[in-house]
């Protein structure tokens, strides 16, 4: 697995400070989840479930599992970039930054704020270390991997993953609730406004068209989403997915932007 080189420009300078206050602010909208104590992101379940059954932190355990998903992108023949190594380690730490500086909430009203608080700062966050793009998260790159290899649907392969991490985060005891839907209803149109607000040089993360690899699945596969779990993610390569066989050979090609958020 070969790490890709950091992309080169005007505007890298600008890109670094993104990637790195948008990792940063994710952790920090993830820890701020956990004080509201109304429920997680998908994976933020799974990485609480984890640190009660092992006595690990949050954050720690939220390295852990993003440097063992990381090890997974080996047999889909994932390349992993800049921002997919730092946000293993960068979204932990300041996840337990903000968690030792933050003090318990206490009132529903308070509780409701913090949520908020946490699932706008998130949308802030995503669209930040999206728009600079240097490389998919973990998780988000590990959906994209499956998709290109499996030629399942971007949708049906993030919903079995969701599904398959959150169902393992409530069964070791991560928190569900409120905070949960919302995210999940909310982050995926707070993304997509906040990448087009960050996006670097006037170009929408959405459509860098320029950095894209085109690469066929082989297979009628649409790639459309509903929505993004947080933690991850913009590549350089795009996915092709061809249309439907009623005689049309057009093919549509999509960057894993593009794939990850609701268009």
């Amino acid at each position: 697995m070969s790490i890709t080189a950091v992309p080169r420009g005007a505007h890298l300078t600008r890109r670094l400070i993104q990637l790195y206050v948008g990792l940063a602010l994710y952790g920090a909208s993830s820890a701020l989840l956990v004080r509201a104590g109304l429920g997680l992101e998908p994976w933020g379940v799974l990485h609480q479930g984890l640190a009660e059954r092992t006595g690990l932190s949050i954050g720690v355990v939220s390295i852990i599992v993003g440097a063992t998903v990381l090890l997974l992108w080996i047999p889909i023949r994932q390349r992993p970039g800049l921002g997919t190594v730092s946000n293993v380690f960068a979204i932990g730490i300041a996840m337990d930054g903000t968690l030792a500086l933050v003090p318990d909430v206490h009132g529903l009203a308070a509780q409701i704020a913090v949520m908020v608080a946490g699932v706008l700062v998130n949308g802030v966050a995503t669209g930040l270390y999206i728009a600079a793009r240097f490389g998919p998260g973990p998780r988000d790159g590990l959906m994209t991997g499956l998709h290109l290899r499996t030629g399942r649907s971007i949708r049906l392969v993030r919903t079995l993953i969701e599904v398959a991490v959150v169902a393992t985060g409530f069964a070791l005891g991560g928190s569900l609730g409120a905070g949960t839907v919302v995210y999940a209803l909310a982050i995926g149109p707070l993304a997509q406004f906040f990448l087009r607000f960050f996006a670097v040089g006037g170009q929408p993360a959405t459509e860098a068209g320029a950095d894209a690899e085109i690469t066929e699945t082989g297979t009628d596969a649409e790639v459309t989403e509903t929505g993004t779990g947080a933690e991850d993610a913009a590549g350089e390569s795009a996915a092709v997915a061809p249309a439907p066989d009623n005689g049309d050979t057009t093919v549509t090609a999509r960057t894993p932007e593009q794939a990850i958020l609701p268009q």
